[in-house]
């Protein structure tokens, strides 16, 4: 299999899961179970599967319970980027950590679970990675691929790979899946304090240098308690 172009992932793992209540009240969204293993190690075992060796966890709320989790792991290697004194949104999580990331490093929901296709996402990402025209490379899922997703869809991809917004009032046919692979050039210049990596986005696409691929597998978003049972069981279905 081809090289993968970062030994690292950062799995975004901060929020506060308000969406998944009540089962967040006593623990971190990336600790709530589905199909027998926390939402957290469905990501961090496609990380290791895919042979990348380290990962850098996000933590905020619930810290300890998370913390005390991943790192307990013996692969993915986890080092923890600490939250706690302020959530920091995605785009200032990714600033805060970036003493442990190398450039370029994968960048990952912990709220999504997916099915590879043919080759693993990462390597998917890593094929089509070119440093000198990209900014961050985003795996994007057409929508049948999306499960338990009610939205118009993110984005519109063309023939050479860039990336644009959905227009209001359209529909667009790719959703972000949360995966995606990210120059330390998308974070020059950032904001201080909690932002999101939209603002960034909207930036390198202004430049041209906002990319995407199709995804070929299937990807679930699991936001809610609802989204639980369907996942599982399309999980059964395999």
């Amino acid at each position: 299999m081809s090289e993968l172009a970062s030994d690292t992932a950062m799995v975004l793992a901060a929020g506060l899961g308000k969406r998944m209540r009540p089962l967040t009240a006593s623990q971190p969204k990336p600790l709530v179970r589905v199909a027998g293993k926390p939402l957290i190690d469905h990501a961090l075992d496609r990380v290791a599967e895919a042979g990348i060796a380290k990962a850098v966890v996000n933590v905020h709320y619930l810290a300890d319970a998370l913390e005390a989790h991943v790192t307990a792991r013996a692969a993915p290697m986890v080092a923890v980027s600490d939250e706690r004194e302020q959530l920091l949104e995605t785009g200032g999580g990714m600033v805060r950590a970036l003493p442990l990331l190398p450039d370029p490093f994968f960048c990952i929901n912990s709220d999504n679970i997916w099915l590879d296709g043919p080759k693993d996402v990462f390597h998917d990402l890593s094929d089509a990675w070119d440093a000198a025209r990209m900014d961050a490379l985003l795996a994007l899922v057409p929508h049948r691929g999306a499960h338990n997703f009610r939205g118009k869809g993110d984005f519109k991809l063309d023939a050479t790979g860039h990336v644009t917004r959905r227009r209001s009032g359209r529909i667009a046919p790719f959703i972000y899946t949360g995966i995606q692979l990210v120059s330390h050039r998308l974070l020059r210049d950032a904001p201080e304090g909690p932002f999101s990596t939209n603002v960034l986005w909207d930036r390198a696409i202004e430049e041209g240098r906002l990319y995407g691929i199709a995804f070929t597998g299937q990807w679930f978003e699991v936001g809610t308690p609802a989204a639980i049972p369907a996942t599982e069981a399309a999980l059964r279905e395999g």
